[in-house]
């Protein structure tokens, strides 16, 4: 949240390229849903562009959006260092 955006694609290529190997269509449908307000109660994604509508319209290409944690998203990661669960 207090960091500059960053291109979609560039996320999308990071997670497929370190965690997710399998296509990159489920992970940015994954980006553009913590993007959406009416998706979920609280955005995880802080989005700029088009992340579609509740009426039923796609979002744009990721080529076309950008995308930064959400406040609430550091909250959710500010202990991992703590070790609290292995990890593996």
């Amino acid at each position: 949240w207090n960091k500059a955006y960053k291109k979609s694609a560039r996320v999308v290529g990071d997670v497929i390229g370190k965690y997710h190997p399998h296509g990159d269509s489920a992970v940015y449908d994954t980006i553009v849903r913590m993007a959406q307000p009416f998706s979920l109660r609280y955005m995880l994604v802080d989005g700029q562009g088009n992340f579609g509508s509740i009426d039923g319209d796609s979002a744009a290409a990721m080529r076309y959006t950008e995308i930064r944690l959400a406040k609430i998203a550091h909250g959710l990661m500010a202990d991992l260092e703590k070790e609290t669960v292995d990890f593996v």
